[in-house]
């Protein structure tokens, strides 16, 4: 989500990170460690804790919080996910050893600072600087296995934190699409039920029945029941394959071509090797029906109909071309017929990954062009 990530009930904006609230979170280890550091000298007896001992065992801690963003960027650069499990976790194994290593020199580095601050004198010399290496070493392996674990457990945070925000951001998409889907099937069902288009259809019905036509008017009506049957069928199916789309358009097709007459000339150049492929569901029907609409049934000399697709690459191209009315651009096609709703559908399904385009054909007519990502519907 651009504008801002939900978690829960909790929204992370654009100026708080998932890895902030984690680094704050070690503030409650560090004033619990400072804390125990005065309670415990209290306890065994010892020397009274300093302000230089309590700042030590308090700000070793919050070096955690330092260290969190840049373990949190490792994590999303190489999230533990397959197919390449061992090698990540191998890296991240690496990645461990180095955070432990930055963070008791982070540690050793505080202790210098607070020397320096507290006990001036005890700084410098030789035998101050090879005990100082000698610490290093020693606090570089007495953090290890501890520095390891914490790690990890970071590690561990943000892929569940990322997890869960993929899992949100999905539920949302989904509520989305099913949304646009509602859209796209209402369209469908008002185009196909409309007024016009019902009356047109009747009339066709009944002009085949006056002319003794039974046979054509028993066809008219089978393929608007079936367009409607088909229709009302697909449910929560946000995407179909190529060859169920046409069908839906063939049906809508035969009944426009049997108002029209000779004048519609439909043409459908799709390979077969092509019907499995994945397009959004009635992407393909709103696009025939507004080239009918508002192409074809303007021109009296039009009534060439061209539905063609192709493979390219990884995309699949669809046209559909007339002959009928063109017009200047895009938004010349009237609001409320599948146009806007497909886009948007197409941003929700494929991101930027697929196109529609409409566009004046080269001497008349209008041109139609959808690409969508190539896949067939048994790998979906």
């Amino acid at each position: 989500m651009r504008r801002g990530r939900y978690c829960g009930a909790v929204r992370f904006s654009p100026r708080l990170r998932p890895w902030m609230i984690v680094s704050a979170a070690w503030i409650l280890p560090a004033v619990f460690a400072a804390i125990n550091r005065i309670v415990q000298a209290h306890l065994q007896g010892w020397e009274p804790a300093t302000i230089r001992d309590v700042l030590f065992e308090g700000g070793d801690w919050f070096l955690y919080a330092l260290l969190t963003p840049g373990v949190f960027a490792v994590s999303k650069r190489w999230p533990l996910t397959r197919p390449h499990l061992v090698r990540r976790a191998l890296i991240h194994l690496l990645f461990s050893i180095l955070f432990c290593v930055a963070w008791a020199s982070c540690g050793q580095i505080l202790r210098l600072v607070l020397a320096l601050i507290f006990a001036p004198q005890m700084v410098g010399g030789d035998q101050f600087w090879r005990q100082f290496g000698v610490e290093w070493l020693s606090w570089i392996f007495i953090t290890l296995p501890f520095g390891v674990a914490v790690y990890l457990c970071v590690v561990g945070i943000e892929h569940a934190i990322r997890y869960f925000i993929e899992m949100r951001e999905r539920e949302v998409q989904l509520a989305r699409l099913s949304e646009q889907l509602a859209g796209a099937r209402f369209a469908a069902l008002q185009a196909q039920v409309n007024p016009h288009f019902l009356f047109n259809t009747l009339n066709t019905i009944a002009v085949l029945v006056r002319d003794d036509d039974r046979q054509g008017a028993v066809r008219i009506v089978e393929h608007l029941s079936e367009m409607l049957r088909r229709t009302l069928s697909r449910h929560r199916a946000n995407q179909v394959s190529l060859g169920e789309e046409l069908e839906l358009v063939r049906q809508y097709v035969a009944i426009e071509q049997a108002r029209f007459s000779d004048r519609l000339r439909p043409e459908f150049r799709v390979p077969d090797s092509l019907l499995a492929a994945v397009i959004p569901s009635f992407a393909l029907q709103h696009l025939v029906e507004n080239a009918i609409r508002h192409g074809i049934a303007r021109e009296p000399d039009a009534g060439e109909l061209i539905v063609a697709a192709r493979r390219d690459g990884d995309v699949l191209e669809i046209t559909v071309t007339d002959d009928g009315a063109g017009i200047d651009s895009a938004a010349a096609i009237p609001p409320g017929h599948g146009i806007d709703n497909t886009r948007e559908r197409l941003r929700a399904l494929y991101d930027d990954r697929a196109s529609l385009e409409i566009v004046r054909g080269d001497e008349r007519g209008t041109i139609a062009k959808l690409r969508v990502p190539f896949q067939e519907m048994n790998d979906s």
